[in-house]
């Protein structure tokens, strides 16, 4: 337990700084999509899906989607939920918070018709979103709950990890897609940017990481 705490609170300052950081930055990428008018990321499809509908703030609905995503991981895994995976409710509060303030930002920028336009900024997203995940992932401080629940479906059905994620983001994307058909007679959140954004994001964060480990490796003489 000593052991455990000691890694946790190891460098936890710096790390707290990384994984902050890297929420913001992920918020300011899905941001981008927004204005693109392409369609979001998959997992942000449902609640950018209510605020098209609704006018719902998309940040407050991203926060209520976490929490609920929590309690359907309470319901998963019962007694092998614990009690610090709650926090994943305060880091979605953050998430949500972000979210609100980036599209703020974001409504600044004027929108366009132009699909060369929209499609960079689709693309900025995508490397935007790419650069918090490397930041916020390796500070190893509370997963988001969208990946706190696709760990609780993948060890209560004992269902692989990415099988089960490639899973519960076709089903955000069908969910979204079938809820503004009905509602707004489109696709509303769904678009090329959405499947854009599910295909390149691991690629440009592998060459990302591929890239920085290329510049802290020290030459050899």
């Amino acid at each position: 337990m000593t052991e455990k705490k000691n890694n946790f609170t190891k460098n936890l300052p710096k790390r707290l700084l990384s994984y902050f950081f890297g929420l913001f930055i992920m918020t300011a990428g899905i941001s981008f999509s927004v204005i693109s008018d392409l369609g979001v990321s998959p997992l942000s499809t449902i609640p950018y899906a209510v605020t098209l509908y609704c006018g719902f703030d998309m940040g407050l609905g991203t926060t209520i989607m976490h929490v609920f995503f929590v309690l359907i991981q309470i319901a998963l895994l019962r007694k092998n939920f614990r009690p610090f995976m709650l926090l994943q409710i305060p880091a979605g509060i953050v998430f949500g918070w972000f979210t609100t303030l980036c599209n703020g930002w974001a409504d600044m920028i004027p929108k366009t018709d132009s699909f060369v336009l929209q499609l960079i900024f689709q693309l900025v997203s995508i490397l935007l979103v790419a650069v918090g995940i490397h930041f916020y992932l390796p500070a190893n401080i509370i997963p988001l709950a969208g990946e706190g629940i696709v760990s609780a479906i993948s060890t209560s059905f004992k269902w692989s990890f990415p099988k089960v994620k490639v899973g519960f983001d076709i089903g955000a994307v069908t969910l979204s897609a079938v809820f503004c058909l009905i509602t707004l007679g489109d696709l509303g959140s769904v678009g090329i940017g959405t499947v854009l954004s599910a295909l390149l994001t691991g690629t440009v964060l592998a060459y990302l990481e591929k890239i920085i480990l290329g510049i802290k490796k020290p030459k050899k003489e």
